[in-house]
């Protein structure tokens, strides 16, 4: 099959590369420096079981995704609209869109704009980029995919790719359930620049991220997304399930001096407790924080 991964960073190198090892044609669409790397010298994908460098085509326009049958969107949640627009200009009309991304409005902003069908996924992997044409894999890469129509074909390809795809019965709660661990420790690793296993006082960080796990949950029931877990059970399996090493993608971005999706992690929440009459303050204070080290950099220039 042919796949155009659109927003070629951890998350899509990661699964475009494991298409690529498996013999599809992918094109790799990002950022001029990646591009660059990977039109020269190939995608490096280091990971504990392996360590390759495949030759890729990488493309920074996005008429690239042009012929493809499946485009996997893997850009930020604030450049989804932008990017729905413009595949919305050049996609083949038999193609597939497939939405990984954090969140839980992607695929709706998409299907504004694209009239191709659109899958969302949950994606579970920790990953990211060492440098230009790098990836860095520490663990998992699972996908639990929407259930339509085209999703068991799609699940037969990446299952084949070695990539462990599950179909999901509620893709909406499974969404759900990702916003919550992201809420849960996304904000905390970036503001101590640390991964899960390296933080110290780990008994007051599980508070933390109970009250945080609390309010999500809170707010899900509300919009009608229940869940049988309480809040520490979510969080033990949090720690159980985050490779040690990992830091988060808010964490990543912070270190690079860019801007995060946090306002669609715990500002969502945020937003959303704030019309259900919820009380969201440690989702709160985390969204906050955030947004006040995301603006460090520029108070300084």
């Amino acid at each position: 099959m042919r796949f155009a991964v659109l927003g070629a960073g951890a998350v899509g190198c990661y699964y475009g590369g494991m298409l690529a090892r498996h013999g599809h044609d992918v094109v790799f669409i990002g950022r001029p420096s990646h591009v660059a790397a990977m039109s020269q010298d190939g995608l490096r994908i280091q990971s504990q079981a392996f360590d390759v460098r495949l030759p890729v085509r990488a493309e920074t326009q996005i008429e690239a995704a042009a012929s493809a049958d499946v485009v996997f969107v893997c850009v930020k949640s604030t450049d989804t609209a932008e990017a729905a627009r413009r595949l919305g200009q050049v996609l083949a009309p038999g193609a597939i869109v497939v939405s990984l991304q954090n969140g839980v409005d992607n695929a709706a902003l998409l299907r504004e704009r694209v009239a191709q069908p659109v899958i969302c996924a949950a994606v579970y992997v920790a990953s990211e980029m060492a440098g230009p044409g790098h990836l860095l894999h520490h663990g998992r890469g699972d996908l639990a995919i929407e259930a339509t129509p085209h999703s068991e074909a799609l699940a037969r390809v990446l299952r084949a790719a070695k990539i462990p795809t599950q179909i999901a019965a509620d893709v909406h709660a499974t969404l759900w359930q990702k916003l919550i661990l992201n809420c849960a420790y996304n904000a905390v690793s970036a503001i101590v620049q640390l991964p899960l296993g390296a933080m110290g006082h780990r008994d007051a960080l599980r508070a933390t991220m109970r009250d945080v796990v609390a309010e999500c949950l809170a707010v899900a029931a509300a919009e009608g997304v229940h869940f049988e877990d309480d809040a520490a059970c979510m969080v033990e399996r949090i720690e159980a399930t985050i490779p040690g090493g990992q830091f988060s993608s808010t964490a990543q971005d912070l270190a690079r001096g860019k801007h995060s999706e946090i306002d669609y992690l715990n500002g969502a929440i945020v937003q959303r407790g704030t019309i259900a009459g919820i009380a969201t303050p440690a989702n709160r204070m985390l969204h906050t924080l955030v947004k006040v080290l995301e603006d460090k950099p520029a108070a300084h220039a």
